[in-house]
């Protein structure tokens, strides 16, 4: 059994910026790609960004330029730093661990962009 916590959402004005964490309970940690989703209300669970165990990253369009994923694997967690922050990035933010054969989600944390 796999635990992910996600940290460091809030209410912040737009423009402003968010880093949230995602510790991992387990010591597999860095060989397992890690990956930042959002669901807003009303609409579908999106990627936002991923991370491979190599470091590889990809961004949704969305957030290109103003979003970065990174990992601390000594540390077990990943990190979503959010600048640039718009009310459409509004949402609750969900950490995902992809291995081989299995994945795992963490409980989300909400982000509120006020305008």
């Amino acid at each position: 059994q796999v635990q992910l916590v996600e940290s460091g959402g809030g209410l912040v004005q737009a423009g402003g910026s968010l880093r949230l964490s995602c510790a991992a309970s387990t010591t597999i940690f860095s060989i397992n790609a890690m990956g930042w989703y959002r669901q807003a209300p009303g609409k579908q669970r999106e990627r936002v960004a991923v991370i491979t165990s190599g470091g590889s990253t990809t961004y949704a369009d969305s957030v290109k330029d103003r979003f970065t994923i990174s990992r601390d694997n000594a540390k077990k967690t990943a990190y979503l730093q959010m600048n640039s922050l718009k009310p459409e990035d509004t949402a609750v933010y969900y950490c995902k661990m992809t291995g081989p054969l299995y994945e795992w989600w963490g409980q989300g944390t909400q982000v509120t962009v006020s305008s």
